[in-house]
């Protein structure tokens, strides 16, 4: 009873969104300069969808789309995601238009897929230089608003042997940025040959994404 009114919150959510396409629910990958490789695993937000819209009453539109951070479409979708192994870098203005997308409703994902976290944390700190990066307990409710994961977040891939972790940025009460560091279930999320993760990595990984999703229409 408590997941059908969840969901049911979750989908009425939905129908309120404007930057909502008619087709469903829908990831933007986030493209951004610095020689960072924004694009890799294209099929990783296709599996999430495809898992959400399996477990979930939450209907989507299960395809790759990327935007350009430059762009006004960022404004079109509710969810951003960001991933890459190198280097990012925002313009004064890209700082700006990111700033106001997070302060008018949106949520940012970023996930480090290995080699991201010296330049995402300097450049989200451009975003917000009052804002740190505060890390997320596990009594969060991101941790247990669909799924359960008591730990915290899941290690879908070894990186440095470090134990996973979780951040975000708040704006009140509102977190509008999720960070994963050490963990990369963004990875789990691409097709089983990609990463040659095991079943059950995979499966952990997309129920982890679908918390995130779910969290992110919660607000």
């Amino acid at each position: 009873m408590k997941i059908f009114f969840v969901i049911l919150f979750i989908v009425s959510n939905l129908l309120c969104l404007q930057a909502q396409s008619k087709d469903g629910f829908q990831i933007a990958r986030l493209k951004y300069s610095g020689g960072g490789d924004w694009y890799n695993d294209p099929s990783a937000e296709v599996n999430l969808l495809k898992f959400v819209q399996a477990n979930t009453n939450i209907k989507v539109k299960a395809e790759y789309k990327f935007v350009d951070i430059a762009s006004d479409e960022i404004f079109s979708y509710p969810f951003l995601f960001i991933t890459g192994h190198g280097n990012i870098v925002f313009s004064n203005e890209e700082v700006k238009r990111l700033r106001t997308y997070l302060e008018n409703g949106g949520f940012l994902y970023i996930d480090d897929d290995y080699g991201l976290d010296k330049p995402i944390r300097r450049e989200m700190k451009k975003v917000y230089p009052q804002n740190d990066f505060i890390e997320i307990p596990f009594s969060h409710k991101i941790f247990n608003i669909f799924y359960k994961f008591e730990s915290g977040t899941p290690k879908t891939h070894e990186h440095d042997k470090k134990p996973p972790q979780s951040f975000g940025i708040f704006l009140g009460d509102r977190m509008v940025v999720f960070y994963t560091y050490e963990s990369n279930p963004s990875d789990g999320w691409a097709d089983p040959e990609v990463h040659n993760d095991p079943p059950e990595k995979r499966e952990e990984a997309l129920k982890f994404g679908t918390n995130i999703i779910i969290y992110a229409l919660s607000r």
